[in-house]
């Protein structure tokens, strides 16, 4: 038993602070965020600026663009007719415009 359990050490946790110390090394020595929150794609698709916000702030974007019954609406519908909105007002913007 005492030999099974010395194998499992060496074989099995060894790695895993080996492996865990070296993903350290990497992130610390690393430039810049972990996620590039301005990255283009997040600029140009409300969808992603929109799965960002919990949802009392989806019900604070939904009460500034006078959404009807966004208090009661679940994440999935609200978020729906959020996007539904900010395209329609997206059309309507000058080009080069920010909709959101």
């Amino acid at each position: 038993m005492e030999l099974y359990g010395l194998l499992a050490v060496l074989f099995v946790l060894v790695p895993e602070w080996m492996a865990g110390s070296a993903l350290v090394s990497f992130r610390d020595n690393r430039r810049g965020s972990d996620l590039p929150v301005t990255s283009m794609a997040w600029r140009r698709l409300p969808e992603l600026r929109l799965a960002a916000l919990d949802l009392a702030e989806l019900r604070e974007l939904g009460a500034q663009m006078r959404i009807c019954g966004y208090g009661r609406l679940n994440r999935e519908r609200l978020t729906a007719r959020l996007l539904k909105r900010i395209k329609r007002q997206q059309g309507q913007l000058p080009r080069g415009s920010k909709g959101l």
